[in-house]
């Protein structure tokens, strides 16, 4: 059979798991398409986390906004021999017609309180799965990881460096979004300041410098290059002896207008390096040039850096921020909460999920710190700030999703009323996350069902 060309994979159909279309024929063969509702959360934490960051929801919505399946695909799958013909032909109109609610990107979550829920009829909800776990699932982690050097380095400039290190194409994009929206300044990767809107940082690489005659004179002609942005790496052959240079170039640069910006670190002891280099550029008349760092970073480094007051005012942000590589993946579910106006539950043995159509309500104390979480059904109301808000109605959706200006600053919000012991790098306990009574009798009731 022939290879099938296919939309980008961020929009195909095909970028799914088999049994999804295999599933699809048995309930188009037995007619199954009454409104069900599915629901994404995360089962527990990884071993290193306090709170889980939420992030995704636009790719989500977009997801769902486009979906249908091309003729080309339909003839692919024709070729299969899964599939009968009444059920390609079905395929050709298939739409998303239902309902998504959500967190807001950018809230802080825990275990089992669902950050999305899908309404749809059946086909639609299930279809889905894949594609919606693979974005909520990686832009969720990510955020989660780059919130942690927020906390950790709140007061230092933070940029995403993760491309070239990332899982591929849409991953490196996507982090840049994820960390962003937790409170990074900026990303290196340039199509997501095309895409996103979102600050774009870039300094040199050791190639430029090993590629001229000399160091002094690929500085020169770096900042000639970029005389608004010159930022200069030190560390190619001896950085003490590079930042002397810098300092001997400053005078010459300042008659061509040019004013270096900062200098970048990428090697070896970096506090130590920083101090040495900080003397050397003070001593030199150059105060205002700012340290900037990369090299292996991760929120324990930036940590151990402030910890040590080292003179660095900006870090780069790579591979173990776009990878996660601490915690590379959640152990996060999207299961069917109600069938055909029926609550439906899992009960397999470690998967357990709470049933029915669910709403997070969050209280805080006399001081606004969150005290304690409510996990309810949804028509239970409760006191407390529901967390849950509907985003899109019969395939439509009910507004634009803010700038990611405002997904920032409800980052910052949240982390403000965070309690400080879950603000650590370390383990620090359980936030209470409380099952209403009204759950737990739903749940009691679905339980003495006969399956």
């Amino acid at each position: 059979m022939a290879a099938c060309p296919v939309k980008s994979p961020a929009v195909s159909l095909l970028l799914t798991d088999l049994y999804q279309l295999t599933m699809l024929q048995g309930y188009f063969d037995q007619k199954m398409e009454e409104e069900a509702v599915f629901e994404f959360f995360v089962r527990k934490l990884p071993a290193c986390r306090n709170f889980c960051l939420a992030a995704g929801l636009e790719q989500i919505l977009e997801f769902l906004e486009n979906l249908r399946f091309t003729q080309k695909e339909i003839e692919w799958l024709a070729g299969q021999d899964r599939f009968t013909k009444t059920f390609l032909d079905y395929l050709v109109d298939f739409r998303f017609v239902g309902n998504v609610h959500a967190m807001p990107e950018g809230t802080i979550f825990f275990p089992d309180e669902p950050i999305l829920r899908i309404t749809a009829p059946l086909p639609q909800a299930q279809l889905v799965e894949t594609r919606i776990i693979n974005i909520l699932h990686f832009q969720t982690m990510i955020a989660s990881k780059a919130v942690r050097m927020v906390l950790a380095a709140p007061d230092r400039l933070l940029v995403d460096f993760g491309l070239r290190r990332a899982n591929g194409a849409e991953a490196g994009l996507l982090a840049a979004r994820a960390s962003y929206i937790a409170g990074f300044a900026g990303t290196s990767t340039v199509m997501a300041g095309a895409e996103f809107d979102i600050p774009i940082y870039g300094t040199m690489a050791h190639s430029f410098v090993q590629a001229h005659a000399n160091e002094a004179e690929a500085f020169e002609h770096f900042a000639e290059a970029q005389p608004k942005n010159t930022v200069l790496l030190l560390d190619t052959y001896d950085t003490e002896a590079a930042a002397e240079k810098v300092v001997r170039l400053a005078p010459k640069l300042k008659k061509k207008n040019i004013q270096i910006k900062a200098i970048r670190l990428d090697s070896g002891d970096l506090v130590e390096h920083a101090r040495r280099v900080r003397r050397i550029l003070d001593e030199g008349g150059l105060p205002d040039v700012r340290i900037f760092s990369s090299s292996s970073l991760d929120e324990y480094a930036l940590f151990h850096c402030r910890e040590s007051q080292a003179p660095i005012d900006g870090f780069g942000i790579g591979t173990k921020m776009d990878t996660s590589a601490d915690a590379p993946y959640l152990d996060c579910a999207y299961k069917l909460q109600e069938y055909a106006g029926v609550a439906r539950r899992k009960r397999s043995e470690g998967k357990a999920t709470w049933p029915g159509r669910k709403q997070v309500y969050r209280h805080y104390d006399d001081k606004g710190v969150m005290a304690y979480d409510v996990l309810t059904i949804e028509n239970d109301l409760q006191n407390g700030k529901p967390l849950i808000k509907a985003y899109m109605q019969e395939g439509k959706r009910l507004a634009s999703l803010p700038p990611l200006s405002v997904s920032r600053n409800h980052v910052r919000a949240e982390l403000t009323a965070l309690p400080n012991a879950l603000k650590s790098l370390d383990k620090q306990g359980t936030y209470p996350v409380r099952i209403s009574r009204a759950l737990e009798e739903l749940t009691v009731l679905v339980d003495g069902r006969k399956n």
